[in-house]
């Protein structure tokens, strides 16, 4: 059985919570990152330049059928630092995908990255009872790459030539996966 798309839903932790990506989260994430090169600079979009730029990237994913986008709020501050999404993984049965994921910089290595996908993966593989969720990244992306297998990513290969950049070079792309009965072990490591 192929999953079907998760229901947008709300998912929180001590620190974040996960919710339904809106247009009204556009001016928190622009000042989060909006503009920023380095924060852009691994997804397959220009960075925007303006709120209306940016409006106009969540909008795809908003109404993108094969996407469950979520707005990433710090607790803290109650405002939008980033966000990540589900995406369908078509050709996978029981198997969904975590990408579109950025962070403004104020949140790099802060913990954010790690407490949203917990959330994720426990939400995954717990309340929607998935087999595999895929992760995949630039193959000159070595912070992400490495922030993967943090996780417990199991690299399972490159796909050369897999898509063009926005600056037209080609891009290849590293995947990960992490199956369900794995995820125990990887997430009480990671709440130690």
């Amino acid at each position: 059985m192929t999953a079907i798309m998760p229901a947008p839903v709300t998912l929180e932790s001590e620190t974040v919570r996960l919710e339904p990506l809106t247009a009204a989260h556009v001016p928190d994430l622009f000042l989060s990152g909006g503009g920023d090169d380095e924060v852009w600079r691994w997804l397959p979009v220009a960075t925007p330049r303006t709120e209306t730029e940016l409006a106009t990237i969540a909008a795809g994913l908003i109404d993108d059928r094969d996407v469950v986008p979520f707005a990433v709020i710090l607790k803290e501050t109650d405002r939008a630092v980033g966000w990540t999404t589900y995406i369908d993984t078509p050709g996978f049965d029981e198997s969904i995908e975590i990408g579109w994921t950025w962070y403004g910089r104020a949140v790099w290595r802060s913990g954010v990255n790690t407490a949203c996908k917990i959330l994720l993966l426990d939400h995954a593989f717990g309340k929607l009872g998935l087999n595999r969720v895929q992760l995949k990244t630039d193959v000159l992306n070595l912070r992400s790459q490495e922030a993967i297998r943090r996780l417990g990513g199991v690299q399972e290969g490159v796909l050369r030539r897999h898509r063009r950049r926005t600056d037209g070079s080609w891009r290849d792309t590293v995947y990960f996966s992490i199956l369900d009965d794995e995820w125990p072990a990887h997430r009480t490591r990671l709440c130690l």
